[in-house]
């Protein structure tokens, strides 16, 4: 198998807004190699959670290409990109949105469940699992008020992981968290690349946060200004 998991190439988005089209993003090429903790920084409205929603078939680009290792995505059925989105990616938004009806473990345990091939007492080893390597296996009966923020982001993280993803995109994942919570899942997350193999895509607009990472891009309007990598110093374009 490729070390390179995706391939960014000639990017484009752009909204239309009445009569006025908003460009977003202008010509983004990057490669994303397996395993890695990789961040996409930059300034509010830079276009960072635009790429990561493209990167995550959530939206589709108005043009250029996204290859997940060599394959083309973005322009199959939309069954076959549910499909791939289902089996190969896994979401942690800033916001946890657990249900606050389920527990920390049903919250989990949800996006298995709803396979009719999962019976319920292999969703409940995985998460079990999953709370294990999170360090909240105390928690799996609280209901999510019960839990406090940075508890909160790592039952989103779990519930992420439960579909064993090859790939967790995560926009502004340590935002409302405080600085030792937010260290805390930077580790989580660094672990799973390391561990795992899983690849991980961040959105930050944080220094400190992008630091933590193998490789960073900078996006300002809606172009690559920089890119670095741990270790060196950073390029900027021109």
């Amino acid at each position: 198998m490729s070390d390179c998991v995706i391939e960014v190439k000639d990017l484009h988005k752009s909204y239309n807004n009445q009569a006025e089209e908003l460009q977003v993003l202008k010509g983004i090429n990057l490669r994303i190699v397996r395993g890695q903790l990789f961040c996409i920084q930059g300034p509010s409205g830079a276009g960072k959670s635009t790429l990561l929603n493209l990167i995550g078939t959530l939206d589709e680009p108005t043009s250029g290409k996204i290859l997940f290792d060599g394959v083309l995505i973005n322009k199959s059925t939309e069954k076959k990109i549910a499909e791939f989105r289902n089996k190969r990616l896994g979401f942690v938004f800033q916001l946890y949105h657990l249900l606050p009806e389920f527990t920390a473990l049903e919250n989990v345990m949800l996006p298995v469940l709803i396979r009719s091939w999962w019976r319920r007492q292999e969703a409940v080893s995985r998460a079990e699992k999953i709370f294990e390597q999170m360090g909240l296996s105390g928690r799996m009966n609280f209901m999510p008020s019960q839990l406090s923020g940075g508890e909160q982001q790592r039952i989103a993280i779990a519930r992420a992981l439960i579909n064993r993803p090859d790939i967790l995109l995560c926009d502004e994942p340590t935002g409302n968290l405080d600085s030792d919570n937010g260290e805390r899942i930077l580790k989580i997350l660094k672990g799973l690349s390391r561990e795992d193999n899983t690849t991980v895509i961040l959105v930050t607009h944080n220094r400190e946060v992008a630091d933590f990472c193998d490789s960073v891009i900078y996006l300002k309007d809606g172009r690559i200004e920089a890119r670095v990598s741990q270790g060196e110093q950073i390029r900027r374009k021109g």
